[in-house]
């Protein structure tokens, strides 16, 4: 079965921060106890081959490429050793961040919504059913800024593994059908800008392409 659009965007984005020890570590934070956790709004999507936006005034922004679940149906309190009945397949992202902001915000003790949650910080691929993934804990991560290799690494390095992460997210908020989990970044995040082009995906599955450009805004009105 061949990759789908996300057609069904679900309720949200959830997000683990510091899921790879040696990501961790690049950032200067300690390797977490527990699933770091945030969300992110189903409006900072955005498709293969769209176009990556830096708002004014920030200059860059960094990437961080991981691996996405999606769910398949409705989740709470969901056992560990079932928890995989709930996926239904598996997508590449970038978790897009505004790492001024986010450094502000992580000294003074404030949440991350503005580093993490704006419009196209969350490109994304199609979706790969769960049938075409045999081996969820052995896939190469790679992202390439302007045809150079930037970031490589195995989810077999995460700290949290999906049955466990599903099981305590399903515990604190209801999953819903379509809703996608995004499971940490491998080291090597670094700064894009304007001009730039990013590259990246899933070893022997998928890969996708994005422009960088600065934000124009223009108000959009809806019909």
């Amino acid at each position: 079965m061949a990759a789908q659009a996300i057609l069904n965007l679900g309720t949200k984005i959830v997000a683990v921060g510091r899921n790879y020890a040696a990501h961790a570590k690049e950032l200067g934070n300690a390797v977490p106890k527990d699933p770091v956790l945030f969300l992110k709004p189903t409006s900072s999507y955005v498709q293969n081959g769209g176009t990556i936006e830096i708002p004014s005034p920030l200059e860059a922004l960094d990437y961080e490429v991981e691996l996405a679940v999606v769910m398949s149906h409705k989740a709470r309190d969901v056992p560990e050793a079932s928890a995989m009945d709930y996926v239904g397949g598996y997508a590449l992202a970038l978790d897009m961040t505004a790492r001024e902001i986010q450094s502000f915000a992580k000294s003074a003790g404030l949440p991350w919504t503005l580093a993490k949650g704006q419009d196209t910080f969350t490109p994304i691929s199609a979706v790969l059913p769960k049938s075409m993934i045999k081996d969820h804990d052995n896939l190469e991560l790679w992202l390439k800024v302007d045809d150079e290799i930037r970031q490589k690494g195995s989810t077999r390095d995460m700290i949290f593994k999906i049955p466990f992460l599903v099981s305590h997210i399903s515990s604190i908020m209801t999953l819903m059908e379509g809703d996608v989990i995004l499971t940490g970044t491998p080291e090597g995040v670094g700064p894009v800008r304007a001009g730039q082009k990013i590259t990246a995906g899933i070893a022997g599955f998928i890969d996708v392409h994005f422009d960088v450009q600065k934000r124009q805004t223009k108000p959009v009105c809806s019909d």
